[in-house]
């Protein structure tokens, strides 16, 4: 058995015998809260995937969230559990996740986490510079709120505040992929349709491939600065082009990547600035002359929020991406497979409004690509009743001038989307 996998059920077991542990210990009181939410997502395009699950519909389940929180009567030592228990009517199964269990001591400016943790790092509103740990792409294009777009990853974190410099650093020996939209509920465009992938190897888990990353942030000349680091793997698996052309079947993988990255904060005018930028080193294809394994690349970002008027919110972004050694990669590129642009940008816009005492909440994204002629919009609405009942409703809308690019790929997998939840 995986050493993920004797984590996992560890977790679980810990997960139970807590809050029975800790009702027998009044020195480590807890707190439990969670919620219940089912949600549904219909497709709006008339078509469906080939071969795929659900019928009319992209997502319809019922979620059982539990929050867990926990520590000692010093403070010093806390445990935090978040798990979800579902049910999917699309694959007609009962499941569960974990999605945070950690345990950790602080104890002034050092504080210390063991275990399972959801890591946001970076400015960006959906736009991930030096935010390198795993997202569910999936879950968010099919309406699941907000927060399921993040995966915990596992591993140990240290964090060292002392009064000038707080540094962050994690070890990740167990890795996570992204998870991207499937064939069996998105109609998407696949250039390898014919191509009978034998499946996808990840890295062992082993010292020398512990993914490392580090964060070094200060207030500097009104700024708020960080400075970042990522030793670690891509997380879109690729696929070996020899194979393909000489067998029709390969076996996807995770190439090795250094991140080298910084972010800026300040406030400026009426609103906040924000800068971004980092440096993607492939280390596995450093001169840019092995096609299946993505090039290096230069990232950029830069944004800025405001209030236009009373209980509103915009905020506009320009993210941008420059590929290295761009004529290796085409000299090198086989015939039939397509062709990456060096240039790739995105300018993106997010706007909320809350009315009638905040129990309504009025939001659209948009984010459209001059470069490849692309675009994403997000509209939601939701309706609080009352501090526990909560009503949402939304869609996802893609489109794009060819079907190889990240949102024109799914262009016939418009959605809308609505829940209900109960929070307790």
């Amino acid at each position: 058995m995986r050493a993920k996998t004797w984590i996992s059920t560890l977790s679980v077991v810990l997960a139970l015998c807590f809050p029975l542990e800790a009702q027998a210990n009044k020195n480590f009181p807890f707190e439990v809260h969670g919620f219940v939410v089912g949600t549904a997502a219909l497709r709006t395009t008339g078509e469906r995937p080939p071969g795929g699950v659900g019928g009319d519909f992209v997502l319809g389940e019922a979620r059982l969230r539990l929050d867990v929180a926990g520590s000692t009567s010093s403070g010093s030592g806390f445990l935090q559990f978040k798990g979800d228990l579902f049910h999917d009517a699309v694959e007609n199964r009962l499941d569960g996740e974990i999605r945070e269990l950690y345990g950790g001591y602080t104890d002034g400016p050092v504080d210390i986490r063991a275990g399972r943790q959801i890591i946001t790092w970076g400015v960006g509103d959906l736009l991930f510079v030096n935010d390198v740990f795993p997202k569910d792409w999936e879950s968010f294009f099919s309406g699941r709120p907000m927060e399921y777009l993040k995966l915990g990853v596992d591993g140990v974190r240290l964090q060292y505040t002392p009064s000038a410099v707080s540094i962050d650093v994690l070890a990740i020996p167990f890795f996570t992929p992204d998870l991207f939209p499937s064939p069996r509920r998105f109609v998407i465009f696949d250039p390898m349709t014919n191509v009978a992938p034998q499946g996808t190897s990840t890295p062992a888990t082993t010292a020398v491939n512990t993914e490392v990353a580090l964060r070094v942030s200060r207030r500097l000349a009104g700024f708020d600065v960080a400075l970042h680091g990522y030793r670690g793997f891509w997380r879109s698996p690729v696929a070996p082009l020899a194979d393909l052309q000489a067998t029709g079947t390969s076996m996807r993988f995770h190439p090795r990547l250094n991140v080298y990255g910084a972010a800026a904060q300040r406030s400026l005018g009426a609103g906040v600035l924000s800068l971004e930028g980092g440096y993607y080193a492939s280390r596995d294809d450093s001169a840019g002359t092995t096609p299946q394994i993505p090039n290096s690349q230069w990232r950029a970002l830069a944004g800025y929020q405001y209030q236009p008027w009373k209980d509103s919110t915009l905020g506009l972004q320009f993210y941008s991406e420059i590929m290295d050694d761009y004529r290796n990669y085409r000299n090198t590129l086989p015939l039939g497979v397509p062709i990456q642009d060096r240039f790739w940008s995105v300018i993106s816009m997010r706007f909320t409004q809350f009315l009638r005492y905040q129990t309504w909440k009025l939001s659209v994204f948009v984010a459209h690509s001059p470069t490849a002629n692309e675009y994403f919009v997000q509209p939601e609405l939701l309706r609080r009743f009352t501090d526990r009942l909560s009503v949402r409703l939304g869609a996802n809308a893609f489109g794009g001038a060819g079907e190889t690019s990240f949102f024109g790929r799914l262009r016939r997998s418009d959605n809308v989307y609505a829940s209900v939840r109960f929070d307790f």
